[in-house]
């Protein structure tokens, strides 16, 4: 079998990757949407820069597609860079500051993804899933999603027990303040979390967008990535926006993502 993996960088795609690679599956490509509008119904929104780091790191290309986030044009916009109708430049990295590091090693994908299918994280939500689903049978390819309906505490224990490193990186629903962001996912926050999912009845597993995560490092990633940012907190609500990225344990981890040293 031979898939693609929607992913954002966050908790969620990062376990579905993991998983494709337990099936024994051949990764042709990590797909990023990155969104440039304020706004999307579908995607994660902030710090999916890391994903090319993640897919750097895995030596799995990687296929950034660009979108403002339009409700009525995201899906296509997707669907048309799998099927190979759009074309992706290198400059595309030139959107992100260059303490943003991109390894050379780092290949983007170009042209038409041969797969079988496609692998996504999605949990509960079947507005994404059914989109995805349609998207998928158009280009006559599967669609995989092997959390669908985990249980929310089995998913976030299982993260942690098998080495994910989580990071919170925005939150946005009653009981979660600022000091979550930039933390890290552990047994003792997992607890704090159940508490207060619990009191003020938050998806646990942030499927409704309470919070968004990244990952930096985890079991299918051969290094890791060291990450730092700064808090944007604005009142009930607030994102860990990464001013730096680059892979650690790795020859090409010092050198900047147009080639200039950092």
């Amino acid at each position: 079998m031979r898939v693609a993996i929607l992913a954002s960088g966050g908790k969620d795609s990062s376990y579905a990757t993991w998983w494709a690679e337990l099936q024994g599956w051949e990764i042709a490509a990590i797909v990023t949407v990155i969104i440039t509008g304020k706004d999307s119904l579908m995607f994660q929104i902030q710090n999916t820069a890391i994903a090319g780091l993640q897919s750097a790191s895995m030596g799995i290309p990687w296929l950034p597609v660009v979108s403002d986030g339009k409700e009525t044009a995201e899906i296509g916009e997707l669907e048309d860079a799998i099927a190979g109708r759009s074309v992706v430049e290198p400059t595309i990295l030139g959107l992100w500051p260059d303490s943003i590091v991109f390894p050379p090693n780092l290949k983007l994908h170009s042209g038409r993804l041969a797969i079988d299918g496609l692998v996504v994280g999605a949990l509960r939500s079947d507005y994404q899933k059914t989109n995805i689903e349609m998207m998928c049978q158009r280009l006559g390819i599967r669609s995989f999603c092997p959390l669908w309906h985990k249980d929310p505490a089995t998913h976030l224990r299982s993260l942690i027990n098998h080495g994910f490193n989580v990071v919170f990186t925005s939150v946005s629903c009653e009981g979660l303040d600022e000091s979550w962001l930039g933390s890290t996912l552990d047994h003792s926050s997992l607890l704090r979390l159940e508490v207060l999912a619990k009191k003020h009845r938050f998806n646990l597993d942030g499927e409704g967008g309470e919070f968004e995560t990244i990952v930096t490092g985890g079991p299918h990633l051969p290094t890791s990535v060291i990450i730092s940012g700064l808090p944007d907190w604005r009142g009930g609500r607030g994102v860990w926006n990464m001013d730096s990225c680059r892979l650690i344990g790795n020859r090409y981890a010092q050198t900047g993502a147009h080639g200039r040293p950092v």
